[in-house]
């Protein structure tokens, strides 16, 4: 029923998916699918959600960036309150744009879903007063296995919109992702250069 507009590879970055649904609204508000296996087979995202997990956030807080290290998760992400803007940055080995990022802004309102593959890090900061955010993984939690980057990486480069009257000094990060590893010291853990 649903049916999906889907921009693919964004910003050249293979497996990167913008999926936005197809709203039915009417004078009583709207209706629309945000997950049908069949349509997002159909495109070439085809695996199986096990978890869904929400999180609600202030303005300028900045999540991120997180990424699994041995239980790797696809990810579809979304905002249902609010405003954000989401950061995917590719680490997949052997990928032609390994380090290169892509931020789009999802909001309430334009109803666009990110699709992040396995092997991204993942992040994203609060633009409105308040966001609820909500995204879907293909594999469960498991503690102790979330390692993360720097937010402001310069050889990541991710380019940031401030929320309003706001500075990357007034940014809220939780104590673990105020001392992410660089993405130098990054590739030295895994014997890799760049």
């Amino acid at each position: 029923m649903g049916k999906i507009k889907v921009t693919k590879d964004c910003n050249g970055i293979k497996g990167l998916y913008v999926i936005e649904p197809t709203v039915f609204g009417d004078s009583r508000g709207y209706f629309m699918e945000t997950y049908n296996y069949n349509d997002f087979a159909a495109v070439g995202i085809d695996c199986q959600f096990v978890q869904d997990n929400q999180s609600a956030s202030k303005k300028g807080v900045l999540r991120g960036l997180h990424f699994q290290i041995n239980y790797p998760q696809d990810k579809l992400v979304r905002v249902i309150s609010g405003e954000v803007f989401d950061v995917a940055v590719d680490l997949r080995p052997g990928s032609e744009t390994f380090g290169k990022w892509f931020g789009i802004t999802l909001t309430a309102e334009n109803k666009k879903q990110f699709f992040i593959p396995k092997n991204f890090a993942h992040g994203f900061i609060v633009l409105s007063d308040h966001a609820e955010f909500c995204y879907k993984v293909t594999d469960f939690y498991h503690p102790n296995d979330e390692g993360g980057l720097m937010w402001n990486d310069p050889d990541i480069g991710v380019e940031w919109p401030m929320p309003g009257g706001m500075g990357p000094e007034d940014l809220i990060l939780s104590d673990k992702d105020q001392v992410n590893s660089s993405y130098q010291q990054f590739l030295k853990d895994r014997g890799m250069t760049k």
